[in-house]
């Protein structure tokens, strides 16, 4: 019992004694070191460069004709193009409508017609017979005339009677009634003749239009085109302007889309009107992109009930494999913009900043005044910019002041040989009794203690563990 306080008694004056000169022990201090960031920068260079505004719209055919019947009546003969897709050519025959109903009508205008002229001719020859009954009574009434005046002769000289003076009177005014006649008959007979000249008119007009509707009962494709919406085949029946078809000109295309009120206003001229900027289409079909060039052409008359911006259409040069009806992509190339620079949207923050590095490899913030944004880029007005290494991704922990490594894009990072020292006993032995405490895999630790055995060790990996071991 004697040897066992004892013991007790040196083990408890051992801790004591190990407390006491752990706690005289002064605290052990490292050096610390700035931290450093590296960071994807690129030096800002003012260039010239077209925006390219990217909307969406639909693509339309600028011919569109709508196919229907002037007249009624059953399909006797159909094209064999006269089917959904069907390809014609202008003036190609498409479908005849039965014309009896019309070949009837026509006969019987053109019996009419006969009736007109040869009204128009028995009226003609009136009025010749008429002219020529004028003539032989204006003949009789100068007779009648001159056998007057002998008559007042021969009783002037005292030779005739009273009675021979008022029959060559009598004579004379009946052959003057005759001549008044006679020019109301020609007067009857040039009315006749007018008339008969207007129904021959009215008459050649129902010609016309019979055959007009004679010739409507075959229908003929008006220009080259592919037809849709065809709804009538053989034998079937068609009412007056009923719709039967549509005719489209697949080449002649144009595409409508819409931009907003301010990107409106970037594709104006100085005088206020809308210029014919150029405009990419493009359309993604199964991974296989169809594009297309063409200009703007026009703008809508109105901004219509529940809509806003504006509604342009383009004119598409040559579209092949596009259809009218297709949803594409339009990329329209606004006026160029000079003294810009093109840099990524993450380049910018939400500030309106851009954080460039010094000379000393610190980061300030420098403002600027974006003017687009094309999709993950934007482009900035660069005056008094030219020259500066910007940070292209900007993160939370970037700031004003902080120490950088700038790392230009398309330069590979020269590899960093890394800087040997020696280590004295009491150093190396420190750092070998942390690691061993620490909390690492085994094999990390067995790499880490053979790593400080050796002679020289890394630098960096010994200011790595102290930074550890003194926080």
């Amino acid at each position: 019992m004697s040897m066992t306080l004892v013991l007790l008694a040196w083990a408890g004056n051992t801790v004591r004694t190990a407390v006491e000169a752990r706690l005289g022990q002064e605290p052990r201090s490292f050096p610390q070191r700035e931290r450093e960031f590296s960071v994807n920068v690129l030096t800002l260079t003012p260039q010239t460069i077209v925006p390219e505004l990217t909307v969406y719209g639909e693509l339309r055919s600028q011919r569109m004709l709508d196919l229907r019947s002037a007249t009624g009546g059953i399909v006797r003969d159909a094209s064999a193009a006269l089917v959904e897709g069907g390809a014609v050519s202008a003036g190609q025959f498409l479908l005849r409508i039965d014309p009896v109903e019309a070949e009837a009508a026509l006969a019987r205008i053109r019996a009419d017609v006969q009736d007109a002229q040869a009204e128009l001719r028995d009226a003609e020859r009136a009025l010749v017979l008429g002219q020529d009954e004028l003539a032989a009574a204006r003949a009789q009434a100068a007779l009648r005339d001159q056998a007057l005046a002998r008559a007042d002769d021969l009783q002037a000289r005292g030779v005739g009677t009273t009675a021979a003076v008022e029959d060559a009177e009598l004579a004379a005014s009946s052959a003057a009634a005759s001549v008044l006649t006679r020019r109301q008959s020609i007067a009857s007979a040039e009315a006749r003749i007018d008339q008969a000249t207007t129904r021959l008119a009215r008459v050649q007009i129902d010609l016309a239009e019979a055959e007009r509707n004679l010739a409507e009962t075959e229908i003929s494709a008006a220009f080259d085109g592919t037809l849709s919406d065809v709804t009538i085949s053989p034998g079937g029946r068609v009412t007056a302007n009923e719709l039967f078809a549509r005719l489209v000109d697949p080449t002649a295309l144009e595409v409508a889309f819409r931009v907003s009120t301010s990107q409106y206003a970037r594709l104006l001229d100085p005088a206020g009107n809308l210029t014919d900027a150029p405009v990419t289409v493009a359309l993604d079909a199964s991974g296989v992109n169809l594009t297309a060039l063409g200009r703007i052409t026009r703008e809508g008359a109105s901004v219509g009930t529940g809509q806003t911006g504006r509604q342009l259409f383009a004119q598409i040069d040559s579209a092949p494999g596009f259809r009218p009806g297709d949803f594409v992509t339009v990329r329209i190339a606004e006026p160029a913009l000079d003294n810009v620079a093109l840099l990524p949207a993450t380049a910018v923050g939400s500030d309106q900043m851009l954080l460039t590095v010094d000379e000393g490899d610190r980061l300030q913030p420098v403002p600027v005044d974006v003017l687009r944004r094309q999709g993950d880029d934007v482009i900035i007005a660069a005056a008094g910019l030219a020259g500066l290494t910007v940070v292209m991704e900007r993160s939370p922990l970037l700031g004003a002041g902080i120490k950088v490594r700038p790392i230009r894009p398309g330069v590979l990072a020269e590899q960093a040989v890394p800087q040997m020292i020696s280590l004295d006993a009491d150093r190396r032995a420190r750092l070998i009794a942390y690691v061993s405490e620490g909390r690492m895999p085994d094999d990390v630790k067995a790499r880490i203690i053979a790593q400080l055995e050796q002679d020289q060790v890394s630098s960096e990996t010994v200011e790595r563990l102290e930074s550890r071991m003194g926080s």
